[in-house]
């Protein structure tokens, strides 16, 4: 129970992203349907997969609601010895199961609804589910614990997650459109949900900017809290995310002079935008986490210089390590007292933790420029096996990144599991040898298998979106933020540089070498992140 107890909040925050996106599924999928029904003449197979998809969402939104009141009932019974019943009838428990059982009642109305005919009574019955889901699920935001909101407030998280179910859930139903639709009904569901994709937005960054108000203050709060700077990460996902949405909207204009290149290109951009809509939709449920900014004491956040003094690149780097044995996990008894992570850090701490990220950068920076050195067809031959660079990173890791863990430390590998910083860090180093290896078989073209190629951009992206749910677990609000402010801008590369691999493999043309030209950069540029990296 204890090892639940000390990884339940990074549970919680995993919990959470797997319900956001299951809901914005599940209300993009009854929004869907309602264009589809306003448009008329869908075909009965497009209506079918639709209902399919959002009885898929509906259950996978019960499943992880559920599992997340468990999860909630289970701490509660071991940190304050509750019964069982009554952990499950504290109140963000009985959010959770209403909004499971909510999810229950969409997943049968869209089961009993008539695929071949629009069922009004089932459409309603969908429609009004949806809607108390949200009201449900604005209960569980910061929005419901504020004095100072009130119903407006409510209204606003509403709305938003009503914005980011129709434009972002509604991708996949819009993408499943375009493979089952002929050229005419393509381009007119494409023109309709451009349309409805537009008022989502609208809607998104109007609510957004009412909730920023409240929980964002004063703007200073914005680089000197964690709050503010994983809400920055979410702005910049949400302007990939505008930046692809818009090249969709101009595309759907000439889907009647060349539709199947349009439609390509519709579909291929689509793909991008569900990925970092998800990512996004991580990065979300992680704000849910940390207190807002407005809620924090002035001692509590970073000021802009002390900021800049962290992010300042500095020459030389540290490429000499402390000795193992001087550093503060390695002391008799330190393990004793707790976790590892929650060991005190000392000088030598912050210096064996520097020459890490910087051996680790110079690692990555390598493979960067190798990758835009394989472009090179003289470099060709040597360059294109940079990938292997992977696996000399993921052992370096294995044997550094967390000193109290066999083979430097005391601490057996399952036993370091229930510290939630070391499970992390080992389940990326398992990403980073997937990662390693796959590229370079496909690289050489040992891989008949047609997706091969797309492991890699997938990894390269699940990979900066699991370092955005990071955390550090530091009881210093402000320590905290000056880690993770070096950290998020190494999730949002990792964004860039899976999602443009993704496009490069999946468009053709001027449009494929453009964004072969943008992962590598990304690449390099983590790198030099990780090169100048520092804790003090």
């Amino acid at each position: 129970m204890q090892a639940f107890i000390e990884i339940y909040g990074f549970l919680a925050v995993v919990l959470r992203g797997f319900a956001l996106t299951a809901q914005s599924g599940a209300i993009g999928g009854v929004a869907f349907l309602a264009l589809l029904d306003r448009l008329g003449g869908a075909r009965e197979e497009l209506r079918r997969a639709t209902l399919s998809l959002l009885f898929l969402c509906a259950i996978c939104l019960a499943v992880a609601q559920t599992l997340a009141a468990g999860a909630l009932g289970a701490m509660l019974v071991g940190t304050l010895g509750l019964h069982p019943f009554d952990a499950l009838g504290a109140d963000a428990a009985l959010i959770e199961l209403a909004a499971a059982l909510i999810a229950w009642a969409i997943a049968l109305a869209a089961r009993r609804s008539g695929a071949a005919q629009p069922n009004g009574r089932a459409r309603s019955a969908m429609a009004a589910a949806a809607l108390a889901l949200l009201a449900t699920q604005a209960l569980a935001t910061h929005a419901a614990s504020r004095a100072d909101g009130g119903p407006g407030l409510i209204l606003a998280e509403m709305l938003h997650m009503a914005a980011v179910g129709v434009w972002i859930g509604g991708i996949p139903y819009f993408l499943m459109a375009l493979w089952r639709t002929q050229a005419a009904e393509r381009a007119t569901i494409a023109r309709g949900f451009s349309f409805v994709s537009v008022a989502a937005v609208a809607t998104l960054v109007a609510s957004g900017s009412f909730m920023g108000l409240h929980y964002v203050r004063p703007v200073a709060a914005l680089y000197g809290t964690s709050y503010g700077v994983m809400l920055g990460a979410k702005l910049l996902l949400l302007a990939s995310l505008l930046l692809l949405g818009g090249m969709n909207f101009f595309t759907t204009e000439g889907l009647r002079r060349a539709p199947e290149g349009c439609v390509n290109r519709l579909r291929r951009f689509a793909e991008a935008e569900i990925g970092i809509g998800l990512t996004a939709l991580f990065c979300a449920a992680s704000l849910t986490s940390l207190p807002p900014a407005a809620d924090l004491a002035p001692a509590e956040r970073a000021s802009f210089a002390e900021v800049v003094d962290r992010l300042a690149p500095r020459w030389p780097v540290r490429l000499e390590s402390p000795d193992h044995a001087v550093l503060s996990a390695a002391q008799p008894g330190v393990l004793l007292a707790g976790l590892p992570s929650a060991a005190p850090r000392t000088t030598e701490d912050i210096a064996w933790s520097e020459y890490n990220h910087h051996w680790a950068g110079i690692f990555v920076l390598a493979m960067g420029l190798l990758a835009l050195l394989e472009r090179v067809p003289a470099a060709r031959p040597v360059a294109r096996h940079w990938p292997l660079a992977f696996l000399g990173l993921a052992g370096f890791l294995f044997l550094r990144a967390d000193e109290a863990v066999w083979p430097l430390g005391e601490l057996g590998l399952i036993e370091s599991l229930r510290d939630p910083e070391i499970a992390q860090h080992r389940l990326l180093i398992l990403l980073i040898v997937a990662f390693g290896i796959f590229e370079w078989r496909v690289r050489l073209g040992r891989y008949s298998w047609r997706p091969a190629p797309l492991v890699f951009p997938l990894t390269t992206a699940a990979a900066a979106a699991f370092l955005l749910t990071h955390s550090h677990g530091l009881a210093n609000a402000k320590e905290e933020l000056l880690i993770e402010i070096t950290h998020t801008p190494l999730a949002l590369v990792g964004v860039a540089a899976g999602w443009s691999r993704w496009l490069e493999l999946r468009l053709e043309g001027r449009a494929s070498r453009a964004a072969g030209l943008v992962w590598p950069v990304a690449l390099a540029l983590a790198g030099a992140m990780l090169l100048f990296y520092r804790e003090a």
